[in-house]
């Protein structure tokens, strides 16, 4: 990695500085998630004591702050702007409106069926939506369940990864018994 591309607290601040002050997307190094998440894993592996570790603590805070603060103002610039242009765009931010997307093209569905009658491909949806299987690392144990698919599952140990229907799998998450695996990690 070149040194113009090294992240640092100074230019992640002057990046900040920049997209706010400008009302267009800039251009940014490709690399520029990546790199600072670089920065921030290095910060926080270092051990320091007393005075010194908090210092590592408060800067890490700083550029977690910086951090959202640049993703929130690029992608409200994103959301806002019809002409934009798609070079500008980060892969991590492509990712992010994909989902934005696909929730516009769901929301789209819902409305349409809702009033055009189709109350059966609403049925459709939701008994779908309800029995999807999700990846789950189970935090507890658990006995064994029976699934919105009607399907026995489990007993589960503590650490054990299940495919479970969504449903199911909610409300174990919810209940801090199980948490979700996410498969892009």
């Amino acid at each position: 990695m070149s040194e113009s591309n090294q992240i640092d607290l100074n230019s992640l601040h002057h990046a900040v500085l920049r997209e706010t002050e400008s009302d267009s997307l800039l251009e940014i190094d490709p690399n520029f998630y990546r790199n600072l998440a670089n920065f921030i894993g290095n910060l926080q592996k270092q051990e320091f004591d007393g005075v010194e570790n908090k210092i590592k603590d408060t800067m890490i805070e700083m550029v977690t702050e910086l951090t959202s603060l640049l993703i929130k103002i690029r992608l409200d610039k994103i959301s806002k702007t019809t002409d934009l242009e798609i070079s500008h765009l980060l892969d991590e931010e492509k990712f992010i409106l994909d989902s934005q997307e696909d929730q516009k093209d769901r929301t789209e569905m819902i409305l349409s069926a809702t009033i055009n009658g189709k109350s059966k491909f609403l049925e459709s949806l939701a008994q779908n939506h309800k029995t999807k299987k999700i990846v789950i690392r189970f935090l507890h144990e658990v006995d064994e369940l029976v699934g919105a698919d009607l399907e026995k599952y489990g007993p589960f140990k503590t650490e054990d990864i299940a495919t479970l229907p969504y449903e199911n799998a909610q409300a174990l998450i919810a209940k801090n018994i199980a948490t979700k695996v996410h498969l892009e990690d």
